[in-house]
């Protein structure tokens, strides 16, 4: 998920064009990560200090850690805990477009440094993030400005990102938060939330990312709104509306919820809508505080 919010960024930023971003992205699964770029997205040396050794690598038949050890730059622990460990998706793209010279390492180690500062990630949030912790990217890069509700909302939104990446699609991207006072829906399934916290909740969609996300619940192939693709996208958001509650209980809160239902062309009034990229469309999930 990280991965395309930060080449996004870099494509806002004029670091790339669409096609060098999505050359490096086609490239990622061929491209083997580096530990100069490890290094440098750890903070433990800059890029000019990485490019120092490669130069040295030029006169000596040295690895990069061995060397970055013996010029002072790195600790023996450190090239081990580097080598050993999670081969982020972020650094395989920057790997990636460096070794295709759309991007030099001292850009890459610029605009890592930049997004932090742009978006006031600390050093731990960052490392959550390049994990891809959903709740800790919810966080910071969702606002539901205005709400009364905002933890909750964003704790909603944090579960149905998983329950997506669970069962429907593990490419699920939330592309932004905005707040409408009036949104014309296409097909949407609607379930109630009542208690402490009231909330009327959506799913909606156009109509082909409505079947094709009924279908991938369902598991079959489905070629239309019929009564088997209301059923199946109702259902989601009853599984998911089940989950949320009991969590909620979890921390005290005792909800209870409606029966799904299913409509299209519906006018909703006052309603956070939230953009979500799949591999086969867009979906909304639609947020509505009573």
């Amino acid at each position: 998920m990280f991965t395309q919010y930060f080449g996004q960024y870099l494509l806002n930023k004029g670091y790339l064009t669409p096609e060098n971003l999505h050359d490096g992205l086609e490239n990622q699964k061929d491209t083997r990560l580096k530990l100069g770029v490890l290094a440098v997205n750890a903070g433990y040396m800059s890029a000019d200090d990485a490019d120092k050794i490669n130069e040295t690598q030029k006169r000596l038949d040295k690895r990069f850690g061995e060397l970055s050890v013996e010029m002072g730059y790195l600790k023996e622990d450190q090239v081990e805990e580097l080598l050993s460990s999670q081969k982020f998706e972020h650094l395989i793209l920057g790997q990636s477009l460096v070794d295709k010279g759309y991007m030099t390492l001292k850009e890459f180690e610029k605009a890592i440094n930049e997004y932090k500062k742009d978006y006031s990630i600390s050093d731990k949030e960052f490392e959550y993030i390049q994990k891809d912790d959903v709740d800790e990217i919810v966080n910071i890069f969702v606002k539901f400005e205005g709400s009364k509700n905002e933890k909750a909302l964003k704790d909603y939104l944090s579960l149905f990102t998983r329950n997506l990446i669970r069962f429907i699609d593990t490419g699920a991207i939330i592309r932004d938060v905005i707040k409408l006072e009036k949104y014309e829906c296409k097909w949407t399934a609607r379930q109630n939330i009542k208690g402490t916290i009231n909330l009327s909740t959506f799913i909606e969609a156009e109509e082909n990312s409505f079947v094709k996300f009924a279908s991938k619940y369902a598991d079959e192939e489905l070629n239309t709104v019929d009564e088997m693709a209301e059923a199946s996208v109702g259902e989601f958001l009853n599984l998911h509306n089940g989950i949320f509650l009991v969590n909620m209980s979890n921390e005290g809160i005792e909800l209870e919820m409606t029966p799904q239902e299913v409509s299209s062309n519906m006018m909703i009034y006052n309603v956070y809508k939230v953009s979500i990229e799949l591999s086969f469309g867009e979906i909304n999930i639609l947020i509505k505080e009573e």
